[in-house]
């Protein structure tokens, strides 16, 4: 049964993908800002419905930039659950530009793609997520820089702070977590770290069961006179907090 509604599920996905690449590139040039975060937002909570997962927002979703929003990475999955509470533009390592199908998604809701083995093209970055800032948008990072399994977080990377310095722009840390809604215990199934593919971890999700996504909002912080690595350091243990709130 299980493998019958991964295929079914997987059908869905697939022709919603493909709606989605259609409306990027017949939409997109023509609508607003708000139309646009409007498009991502129903399009991702219809791509989580589709594989049979529950969207839970706590907190309160911001209304507007600029804003750098930071939260823990485990999976794939993240960028949708997200633009599903609140769309904005997300930066991303440069792999995930080729991730099938996902890739050409995610680069055209105008991620920003970064090298981060590039010390140049890590700096290039944080100047155009700064210029992005001032112009108002919402930009949202994963500062551990890629997926953990959701045991520990691992070390925030500073570097993206530097351009809620520059800017001068709020951070909002965001948590993140998959549960099992019947145990309420950490799901497995979204986990996309290791030796896990990215078909692996996709088919995965399809096959789950009462899986629940949990976006936990905390409050927006000014720098008041910190270092980007104080603050780097300080995000990270209330994303931490954020992320290990119960669900229920």
């Amino acid at each position: 049964m299980k493998t019958l509604r991964a295929l079914g599920r997987s059908a869905r996905a697939l022709w919603h993908v493909v709606r989605g690449l259609w409306i990027i590139r017949t939409e997109f040039g023509r609508l607003t800002p708000a139309q646009t975060d409007l498009l991502v937002r129903e399009w991702s909570r219809g791509l989580l419905r589709i594989l049979g997962v529950t969207l839970t927002v706590r907190g309160e979703q911001p209304a507007g930039g600029p804003l750098l929003q930071v939260a823990n990475h485990t999976s794939w999955l993240d960028i949708i659950v997200m633009n599903a509470a609140r769309p904005s533009r997300f930066v991303s390592k440069a792999d995930a530009r080729h991730w099938p199908l996902l890739g050409s998604l995610i680069a055209g809701a105008g991620t920003l793609f970064i090298e981060r083995e590039k010390r140049r093209d890590a700096m290039r970055v944080v100047h155009h997520v700064a210029e992005r800032l001032q112009a108002g948008d919402v930009i949202s990072v994963f500062p551990e820089g890629t997926t953990g399994d959701g045991s520990e977080l691992l070390t925030f990377h500073a570097n993206l702070f530097q351009a809620a310095i520059s800017a001068p722009a709020p951070v909002l840390p965001v948590g993140l977590a998959f549960i099992d809604m019947a145990t309420g215990r950490p799901h497995p199934a979204p986990v996309f770290v290791g030796d896990t593919t990215l078909v692996a971890s996709i088919w995965n999700v399809l096959s789950a069961d009462g899986l629940q996504a949990v976006v936990h909002y905390g409050q927006p912080e000014a720098c008041l006179g910190r270092d980007r690595r104080t603050w780097a350091q300080q995000a990270r243990e209330e994303v931490d907090r954020l992320r290990r709130v119960d669900p229920a």
